[in-house]
């Protein structure tokens, strides 16, 4: 299937649907933390912390790779916005891959920076904020608006609505009119 819509959606509603995703990606963090201390018996937390984070890092890859290589995640549909590559077609589950792993950019460099410089959680959260904020507004000097790890990875986000539902609250509202008799 190719998406002939090429408008890009805003920033506020793709950071929206990122905040969103996070929300649900939180509950599967939690789920996976779970599940991992049960199958390892991990009594305490930092027992096997580095374990459980490459275990989280490829669960959350598979999660991500399988739902964009089928265009969108359940956030992505909540706000019709769809991942496809430049030409418009569903992206390759290699080009997710590539997708996921650049998306790592909003996170790797203020992580790495609060780790050499020996910051607090709150120094750290902040220094993270500022970075995401940057990271997004990048994307102004992308010419067709994208976030830079999209135009790396050769996807790009669209605005996508399934077709023939564009006016649905429209036709539900819609009062039906009674004949005289």
């Amino acid at each position: 299937m190719i998406v002939s819509n090429t408008q890009t959606p805003s920033i506020p509603q793709r950071m929206a649907c990122w905040l969103y995703e996070g929300i649900l990606i939180f509950g599967v963090v939690f789920i996976l933390g779970y599940l991992f201390g049960t199958l390892s018996q991990t009594r305490n937390a930092l027992d096997n912390r580095h374990a459980l984070q490459a275990f989280e890092f490829v669960i959350i890859g598979i999660y991500f790779v399988w739902f964009w290589a089928k265009g969108q995640t359940l956030a992505m549909k909540t706000w019709h916005i769809r991942v496809v590559d430049v030409h418009g077609a569903a992206i390759t589950q290699k080009r997710a891959l590539l997708r996921y792993l650049l998306s790592w950019l909003w996170f790797l460099p203020p992580l790495g920076i609060s780790w050499m410089l020996g910051l607090s959680g709150l120094e750290g959260a902040v220094l993270t904020a500022g970075w995401v904020a940057v990271w997004a507004i990048l994307a102004r000097f992308h010419p067709q608006r994208q976030f830079w790890h999209d135009a790396w990875a050769g996807t790009r986000l669209v605005i996508w609505r399934l077709p023939g539902k564009t006016n649905q609250k429209a036709s539900k509202t819609a009062i039906p009119a009674i004949a005289p008799d």
